[in-house]
């Protein structure tokens, strides 16, 4: 009987150590990075017309300085560089007059291994009368960007939030909400992204702004800015899983790529979901799609965004829109909100899998049945065998 218990012990607890390898083998071998953080790096006073937030995030052998600027359309710089010691120089002078390239600088420039940019250039409108969700001809003047008035970056740790409002709206605001990160995790709001120490996050989203139409729809116009790589594809990944992502089986991954290489210089990742309320539940949930990217003008980014003047010479870029909602969604008039999330980040973007959990959820459940089929084909053998060992026979005569 105490080998019988001893057994049942051991096979009770099988799936706690399986949990606890699943868990050590996601967990056991996590990269991290250190951040500094710093608000208009050099400047002994807040620059007229935006500011300019630094977070370098500095690894064992190389950094990625994120740079989020204000200065005209909101942009968010990422630099990536092969040492641990480089550095950001700013000639506020040149850069607040907006009309010098090279007035803000990575240094050793020699160090730097891959840069790219993202552009919030225009926020657009229009009737969905029909209410088919193809903006075609009932768009209404864009809003850009550049235009706004934005807020003082409003700073918790590695978190800068950043709000701002066009001069025409009566009520209401966009916010943009940079987040960097020293590790791997997971938003802790849908739509629940996973990040690495290499990526960054950006929430936006659209408070309380009045709709020009009673049947109002927004679409986002982004724009990839790089040098010789810029992003330039947008793949779309599907999965069997949505465990953190209620009803979302897809992740879409703007991207760049040397010329005939399969490795990932940087990219932009989202789900294509938005939200209608601020907590969403499942119902506040709505579809969102892209366009396909296309070739913009280089010099057409620089005037928008003081950010991509200072840093490149000559840009290249690529842009898409993303629109909210699907025809017979509610429109943006229901709850006057509407938010989504992106990632910005260096290398290949970060893939979903199964969580420990469900592994081990999956393991039991599946290995449970198998067991009991094996434990009840030896027991069925093994009874078959007794009754063969202990049958009697007559002689025959």
């Amino acid at each position: 009987m105490a080998a019988a218990a001893k057994k049942r012990s051991r096979g009770a607890s099988s799936p706690v150590y399986l949990l606890l390898v699943f868990s050590l083998f996601s967990g056991g071998h996590s990269f991290s990075r250190q951040l500094v953080v710093e608000l208009n790096p050099g400047s002994p006073f807040a620059p007229p017309g935006g500011e300019l937030l630094h977070v370098r995030a500095v690894g064992d052998n190389d950094t990625l300085h994120f740079l989020f600027c204000s200065q005209g359309a909101p942009t968010l710089l990422l630099v990536h560089t092969n040492t641990s010691s480089s550095t950001v120089k700013v000639n506020w002078s040149q850069f607040v007059s907006r009309n010098h390239s090279g007035s803000l600088k990575v240094e050793p420039e020699s160090s730097v291994l891959h840069s790219t940019a993202v552009v919030f250039s225009r926020l657009l409108e229009y009737d969905d009368v029909n209410d088919t969700a193809e903006p075609t001809s009932d768009l209404l003047p864009p809003y850009e960007l550049q235009d706004f008035s934005w807020s003082r970056l409003r700073l918790s740790g590695p978190t800068a939030l950043l709000c701002g409002a066009a001069a025409s709206f009566a009520n209401g605001s966009l916010c943009l909400q940079l987040s960097v990160f020293e590790s791997a995790g997971r938003g802790q709001s849908w739509p629940r992204l996973l990040h690495t120490a290499n990526s960054s996050q950006v929430g936006v989203w659209i408070d309380g702004v009045l709709p020009r139409a009673n049947r109002s729809r927004f679409l986002l116009e982004l724009q990839a800015v790089g040098r010789a790589y810029p992003l330039s594809r947008v793949e779309v990944h599907r999965s069997i899983d949505d465990e953190f992502t209620p009803s979302i089986f897809k992740v879409s991954q703007w991207v760049s790529a040397e010329n005939g290489s399969s490795d990932v210089l940087g990219f932009v990742q989202w789900k294509p979901v938005a939200y209608r309320q601020p907590a969403p539940t499942l119902e506040d949930a709505t579809p969102c799609r892209h366009s396909d990217p296309r070739p913009q003008s280089g010099e057409a980014a620089a005037a928008a965004s003081g950010l991509i003047r200072a840093f490149y010479a000559k840009p290249e870029a690529f842009g898409l829109n993303v629109s909210f909602g699907l025809a017979g969604e509610p429109f943006y008039d229901s709850t006057k909100f509407l938010s989504w999330t992106l990632l910005v980040g260096s290398g290949s973007p970060p893939m979903d899998s199964f969580s420990p959990l469900v592994l081990s959820m999956m393991a039991v459940g599946l290995g449970t049945p198998l067991i009991l089929l094996l434990v009840g084909g030896v027991y069925v053998c093994v009874r078959k065998r007794a009754a063969a060992s202990t049958a009697t026979y007559e002689p025959i005569n």
